[in-house]
């Protein structure tokens, strides 16, 4: 292989660099084996094209400009550096006549709202035909997203990251942040489900709000505001200018001054905890992206630990259960509110790709702000991973 990058990978990519005008981008791929020594190789070749971005893809341990997952959107993006998930329309990046496993409009259209609110860019493959054609799927859905572009392109062009920590599951924000103190800053609030009652809830904007109006209505007719507590609210009309996403526009003063949002309870009292609801703290666990899921991870140091923050309104006794994966033996831990303390152990799935739910036990939940903690207990301590934990509230 040595030979090879040597040989032919440094003298074509020395020709791409030098023989074609500027370039903006060049993107690695597929690094099997490749070492730091070998990645040494290819860099130095970057100094052609001054400015020039690269992906993450190179190997060697280079980390390029940008990340760059695949097929996946991190629950939290990646704060502080670029990154755009890569997804195919269908289930192949080249062209396949018997994959017709199409994503909806629908579905392609709200991962790019999606990954706009966490700060990334969306590249979506098209897999041409042998003879050069576009397949029609691609083309129907094509268009579909551009007519949607076509109206509420200003909530994706030009934007940054959602300023909420978390809202609800049917709602995502991008924003064009106040240039200066005093300023004012633009909220574009998407909304997939319309509210039945005509209310738009967005929890925890303090800020006061100067205008509201739909990105739909180019007269920008104003939508009637209000305050309840930290919450805005927004009066909406009856029906969603479109039916897959909709978008509110609300002009704030300033930078946006927002009160975090806390997982609560649902309808029966349970609580869902999700890997990318949990803060990870250590040097070495952390979220990573399990197929189309996310999952705590590389939790090889026992003094490494995970928690998660959320309110209880209806309190009572819960039965724990939680979505592992291990491919060794049983570990034991600790999971923490409060001062209870109630130990638990693992099972064996297989490996780390095979999750099954484990029953913890039970714990008793009073009202309030709650922070639960998995810790470990160092002599009896095997790495696994964590998808969700769910809290049955049965009395």
């Amino acid at each position: 292989m040595d030979d090879y990058i040597r040989k032919i990978a440094v003298p074509q990519v020395r020709e791409i660099l030098s023989n074609y005008g500027p370039i903006a981008i060049l993107w690695w791929d597929t690094p099997q084996a490749m070492t730091q020594e070998r990645a040494e190789m290819l860099l130095p070749l970057l100094k052609l094209q001054p400015g020039i971005i690269t992906n993450n893809r190179l190997g060697g341990g280079y980390k390029g400009d940008t990340e760059t997952p695949e097929q996946h959107i991190p629950a939290k993006g990646f704060p502080g550096r670029d990154w755009e998930t890569c997804m195919t329309m269908n289930g192949t990046w080249g062209y396949k006549s018997s994959d017709n496993n199409w994503k909806s409009t629908e579905t392609l259209i709200r991962n790019l709202i999606d990954i706009a609110s966490k700060g990334g860019n969306y590249l979506l493959n098209v897999g041409p035909t042998s003879e050069g054609l576009i397949p029609q799927p691609s083309i129907e859905r094509l268009k579909a997203i551009g007519q949607w572009m076509k109206v509420n392109g200003p909530s994706i062009y030009a934007t940054t990251a959602t300023p909420f920590q978390r809202l609800p599951k049917s709602l995502r924000c991008t924003q064009k942040v106040a240039a200066a103190s005093g300023g004012s800053t633009t909220l574009y609030i998407h909304v997939f489900d319309w509210p039945k009652d005509g209310k738009l809830v967005v929890p925890g904007l303090k800020n006061p709000i100067e205008s509201a109006w739909l990105l739909a209505d180019p007269q920008q007719t104003p939508l009637p505001t209000a305050r309840d507590g930290n919450n805005a609210v927004v009066s909406l009309p009856d029906s969603a200018p479109d039916p897959i996403a909709s978008v509110v526009v609300l002009r704030i003063k300033d930078k946006p001054d927002i009160e975090p949002m806390l997982l609560g309870q649902e309808p029966d009292g349970s609580i869902h905890l999700a890997a990318s609801d949990a803060e990870c703290h250590g040097k070495k666990i952390r979220h990573q992206a399990s197929g189309h899921h996310e999952n705590i991870g590389y939790w090889t140091d026992p003094t490494d630990w995970v928690d998660w923050a959320f309110e209880i309104t209806r309190p009572g006794k819960f039965e724990l259960t939680a979505e592992i994966s291990s491919r060794g033996s049983p570990a034991s831990f600790q999971i923490i509110v409060g001062d209870q303390k109630l130990d638990a152990k693992t099972i064996k799935t297989g490996d780390y790709d095979q999750y099954k739910p484990v029953k913890l036990g039970t714990i008793e939940l009073g009202p309030g702000k709650t922070t639960l903690a998995f810790k470990a207990i160092a002599k009896d301590w095997h790495p696994f991973n964590i998808r969700t934990v769910t809290l049955t509230r049965f009395q």
